[in-house]
């Protein structure tokens, strides 16, 4: 059976590592639907930073003008066109404009941890992610952004759906576009009225500073500022949620861990980073074109072929980090996958980061005894952004 379908088999979601050796035997394999699979750390690091591969898809050669994604995010998009939109993006959000805005976070971020974690309190379990993982990043990401708390009910059923549609392999593709065109553009016309009052009537967010900033470089037009704040929107809570609730799971399965963390709250730094080399919120970046004719481990994939990248196969890689089945905490250089590289790092990565530590240290250090209750937990059913869909725990206390 092909290894990919194996992965991605709703079956394996609790443990698709188990199938990663197999699927690194050949650094580049060529699937049946003409997608190139990329799945070992040196390959994919050297094509994440080849100008040859291209993130926009209208550059297939089986593209058509009917493709969806008309007016792409910037992640979907090449240079020069993807620094211009993400430079005007990054200058309401980090350096060198705004270095302050994420640490200026952190107390809204623990004061919403606090919040969350005093409610367990007189209860004896709790799904970790429905009652914290989930709440706190779409509290964040809607602070920064500008969207009104209230709103959240509106696009979370639409983020999921959006989400869902992601996947490696050309076989089915054409129908999830479709699914995810249209989930997206019910979330781009409610972002668009939202963005229509904040040029209107700008605030202190993120929102407004896109609608409104002109400089010697221009601004984005609303259809961009649209798309960028959709693919924030989606970017900055999905993925952090996964990211919390795959190391409280992985904790929960190591006692000696939880107690080191308790004991040296400092270790959540390098913890964090273990994680997202562990137990990446992405598996697998599925968007990737051929531009030129590019030979790599002895395999050309020819212009214009899919290519896809399997960073958590690339990330687990022994040519590349040793035992990369184990979680080692003192892992003394710990290059991983996680957030991606190239132009393309994830630009939210900085906010993640802190959002994860917090959390984590708050649950480690305030949870008396947390013990799981189903293990492995039920999962959501995406491959590409994978995590648990609930994290019940037992506790004795919270203190």
């Amino acid at each position: 059976m092909d290894v990919l379908k194996q992965i991605l088999d709703p079956a394996a979601r609790a443990d698709p590592y188990r199938f990663f050796g197999a699927l690194r035997e050949s650094p580049v394999v060529l699937r049946d639907d003409g997608t190139y699979l990329v799945t070992t750390y040196r390959e994919i690091v050297a094509l994440l930073h080849d100008p040859r591969i291209s993130s926009d898809r209208r550059n297939l050669r089986s593209a058509t003008a009917h493709d969806p994604d008309l007016h792409p995010s910037f992640i979907g998009l090449d240079p020069p066109e993807h620094d211009r939109l993400r430079a005007l993006t990054m200058r309401h959000f980090g350096p060198p404009h705004a270095p302050e805005t994420v640490e200026r976070l952190r107390p809204k971020m623990l004061d919403l941890t606090t919040a969350l974690i005093d409610a367990l309190a007189g209860k004896s379990r709790a799904d970790l992610v429905d009652e914290v993982a989930y709440p706190l990043p779409v509290s964040v990401i809607c602070a920064l952004l500008g969207v009104p708390e209230e709103d959240e009910p509106r696009f979370h059923a639409l983020a999921d759906e959006v989400v869902e549609t992601l996947g490696p392999g050309e076989e089915d593709r054409e129908e999830r576009e479709r699914a995810r065109q249209a989930a997206g553009l019910e979330l781009s016309r409610y972002l668009a009225g939202l963005a229509e009052a904040r040029g209107r009537e700008p605030r202190g967010d993120m929102l407004s500073g896109l609608m409104t900033h002109r400089g010697p470089e221009g601004g984005m037009t609303q259809d961009e500022v649209v798309s960028t704040a959709v693919l924030l929107l989606i970017a900055g809570h999905e993925t952090t949620i996964n990211l919390i609730a795959n190391g409280m799971l992985t904790f929960l399965r190591r006692p000696d861990l939880l107690r080191r963390l308790r004991d040296d709250p400092a270790l959540i730094i390098p913890a964090v980073e273990e994680l997202l080399r562990y137990e990446p919120p992405v598996q697998f970046v599925s968007s990737r074109v051929a531009l030129d004719d590019i030979t790599i481990a002895g395999t050309t994939i020819p212009a214009g072929a899919p290519v896809v990248l399997a960073m958590a196969a690339g990330s687990r890689d022994p040519g590349h980090v040793p035992h990369p089945d184990d979680f080692d905490l003192d892992r003394p250089r710990n290059e991983h996958l996680g957030f991606g590289g190239g132009v393309h790092y994830c630009f939210g990565a900085p906010l993640a980061r802190l959002e994860a530590q917090i959390v984590l240290n708050e649950l480690i250090r305030r949870l008396d005894n947390p013990r799981l209750v189903a293990d492995p937990p039920p999962y959501r059913p995406s491959a590409v952004l994978r995590g648990p869909r609930h994290l019940v725990v037992d506790y004795d206390g919270v203190v």
